[in-house]
């Protein structure tokens, strides 16, 4: 039996009165890549910022790695190994590509609330910051004020940043949104490498990303999921077509 890496049982979400999220019943495999896609409106974002703690669960339970997550705060969340990425990027524009890269390790690496060491000199924790960098094919770009990166290479190194805490869940929302054809593949090939081995849930619009990068996908439409497969299950189930798929990738062409 495969174990769940993360777990949305029966969630709902209410904004005054309103249910938004509607008995949301989700289950992501541990080292799977799960797609999670549907129209404007369908609570993609929703669902994000109640996994992560932005959001109160109004009733039911959030799970990860068998733990219970509901409804704990947003770094709580983190430190239990689950990240995520924004859909505006979130980077501090005035450091370098290192220092940025570095802050998100400091954490990790058991710096907390040191103020007597100079991170100047901690090895280690310079080192993984290189090879992060590396790794984000960002090496020329080190010490380049992450303001001034292409649209792109911002999206990467915040990328970076979600993964550099060693979290072993990861979620991105919308990575290619905005992206010229060259600068998707770019992404969408930083995305398999950086998260080998790690859990990956990514919201995505762009269909050509979500079935050539996800293992499973999940159709959410007005707060429920309406079906979970492969990307050849989904694309030939006709309620999928129905609700979303089929308008979807007409925009497309």
């Amino acid at each position: 039996m495969v174990a769940e890496a993360l777990k949305l049982d029966n969630v709902t979400k209410s904004f005054s009165g309103t249910e938004i999220i509607r008995g949301l019943n989700l289950g992501i495999n541990e080292n799977e890549r799960h797609a999670v896609i549907g129209p404007n409106g369908a609570g993609k974002s929703t669902a994000y910022n109640l996994i992560t703690g932005r959001y109160e669960v109004t009733s039911g339970k959030i799970f990860l790695k068998g733990q219970d997550i509901t409804n704990l705060q947003p770094y709580e969340v983190k430190r239990k190994g689950l990240s995520r990425s924004f859909q505006i990027t979130n980077i501090f524009p005035k450091m370098s590509v290192f220092e940025n890269v570095r802050c998100s390790l400091l954490w990790a690496m058991d710096y907390k609330y040191s103020f007597w060491h100079l991170v100047g000199k901690q090895k280690a924790l310079n080192e993984s910051a290189e090879k992060i960098i590396e790794d984000l094919n960002l090496k020329e770009r080190r010490d380049t004020l992450a303001g001034v990166l292409s649209y792109a290479e911002q999206r990467a190194l915040e990328i970076g940043i979600t993964i550099a805490g060693g979290s072993e869940v990861i979620l991105l929302d919308e990575p290619t949104a905005g992206m010229s054809v060259s600068e998707t593949e770019y992404i969408v090939g930083l995305i398999r490498k950086v998260t080998e081995g790690k859990t990956l849930v990514v919201v995505e619009h762009d269909m050509g990303v979500v079935f050539d990068l996800a293992d499973r996908i999940s159709v959410l439409v007005y707060g429920e999921i309406i079906a979970t497969g492969t990307p050849i299950e989904v694309k030939e189930n006709k309620a999928v077509q129905e609700a979303y798929l089929g308008a979807a990738l007409e925009e497309e062409h």
